[in-house]
């Protein structure tokens, strides 16, 4: 017999049982991996499905991310998948949201909402390395956590002195007085910067007032406010207060009187407001009305999509996932430190926003937007004749945010 075709059959009966046996044992994957397309890359996507931001917050960034999902898996050679969690409203459920998407390996997360959750959570991903973008919080000083950490909303120490000059130079307004919520750090942070853009601008703050989360009775700090007879209110708060707040200053007259100005306000609080909203004025970052690249389309494609008219959240997070999609496409490859320094590259990048670039600590940097209820609805207020300053001038003190630890945290 053959003693070179013994050695052969032997060794051939040895590696089929040896295929056979790491099979068994789900090894053989291990050892022999199908090779991965480079053009696939799943994403980790964090909002409050359950809770009391779901409704305002989470859902409408949920419906957000995913319109975008499905247009840049067609239209480019991108194949985006997400692991979704959610964070359950709370600081808890953001915590160990982040920790489940590190666990999974992946290079990027987008969402949360909420600056308190973000402020507790984001660390988590900048330790391991993950690049964490919300497309939402804005509390000023939160790009302090690291060099992973990334935010399409406009910080507030961009967003609201461009409002207050903008408002205080069209209506004239001396004497404000401010309401906020002392538990929140989205509210913290919008009411100091009212406080610091009111005092530059010379206007008198009579009185600043606060409330807690949860709270629902806030007749005395409005009747304070009521009897020092403000040319403006600034209210700082969540979706649930806010809605509130402008809902008892009706009742109260304050709105007869008083200008209301409220950032972030969106049209679900207006409508939920309903009489007592008209004529609030907000600070934003987007407008349905937009002429930026692709709004329109944007708009068109979520009511056929949803049957419902576009949140100011899902298109921040509509635009949040088609920055990182950019910055994914001109990474040196998928890895997080790749598609952080990427991100951290990207100027003048045509968004739903307007032209969108981040500052040097990975802060927005676009035009706001200021707008007025009118009917039930924002509009463009007729205020035009005086103009918002651009966001670069704004931004020169973001560094120094950014240097600064908020108290508390959109």
């Amino acid at each position: 017999m053959n003693i070179r075709k013994i050695t052969y059959s032997i060794s051939l009966i040895l590696i089929v049982g040896l295929i056979v046996v790491l099979s068994s044992c789900g090894r053989l994957s291990e050892l022999m991996p199908e090779p991965t397309d480079p053009n696939d890359i799943t994403i980790g996507v964090i909002v409050s499905l359950t809770g009391k931001d779901a409704a305002p917050y989470g859902l409408p960034m949920k419906r957000g991310f995913i319109l975008a999902r499905d247009e840049i898996n067609a239209m480019t050679d991108l194949n985006i998948t997400f692991i979704l969690e959610d964070d359950k409203s709370s600081e808890e459920g953001a915590i160990k949201a982040v920790e489940n998407l590190v666990e999974r390996n992946v290079p990027a997360i987008v969402g949360i909402a909420i600056s308190d959750y973000l402020e507790d959570a984001f660390p988590i991903a900048q330790e391991n390395g993950i690049v964490a973008f919300s497309s939402v919080s804005s509390a000023a000083g939160l790009s302090s956590i690291g060099d992973y950490v990334f935010r399409a909303g406009l910080a507030t120490n961009i967003m609201i002195p461009s409002g207050v000059m903008l408002t205080k130079g069209a209506l004239g307004y001396t004497k404000a007085a401010t309401i906020y919520d002392s538990e929140d750090t989205y509210s913290i942070s919008s009411n100091e910067e009212v406080v610091k853009a009111l005092t530059a601008s010379g206007v008198e703050i009579l009185t600043q007032e606060t409330i807690k989360t949860g709270d629902t009775d806030f007749d005395m700090q409005l009747g304070s406010i009521m009897s020092m007879q403000p040319d403006a209110l600034f209210i700082s708060a969540l979706s649930d207060e806010m809605t509130e707040l402008i809902i008892q200053a009706g009742k109260k007259g304050i709105t007869e009187t008083t200008q209301l100005i409220v950032p972030d306000l969106t049209n679900t609080e207006v409508q939920a407001a309903g009489d007592a909203a008209e004529g609030a004025i907000a600070f934003t970052n987007w407008f349905s009305e937009s002429d930026a690249p692709g709004n329109k389309m944007f708009v068109q494609n979520y009511m056929t999509e949803y049957g419902i008219e576009a949140e100011p959240w899902a298109a921040q997070s509509y635009a949040t996932l088609y920055i990182l999609a950019n910055a994914i496409s001109n990474a040196t490859d998928n890895s997080s430190s790749a598609i952080r320094d990427a991100l951290a590259q990207t100027k003048d990048f045509q968004t739903i926003l307007g032209n969108f670039s981040f500052d040097p600590n990975g802060e927005a940097l676009y035009n706001p937007v200021v707008l007025i209820a009118k009917d039930g609805v924002l509009v463009v207020p007729d205020i035009t004749e005086v103009s918002v300053p651009e966001v670069s001038d704004a931004a020169e003190d973001t560094d120094a945010a950014g240097d600064s630890t908020p108290e508390d945290t959109q």
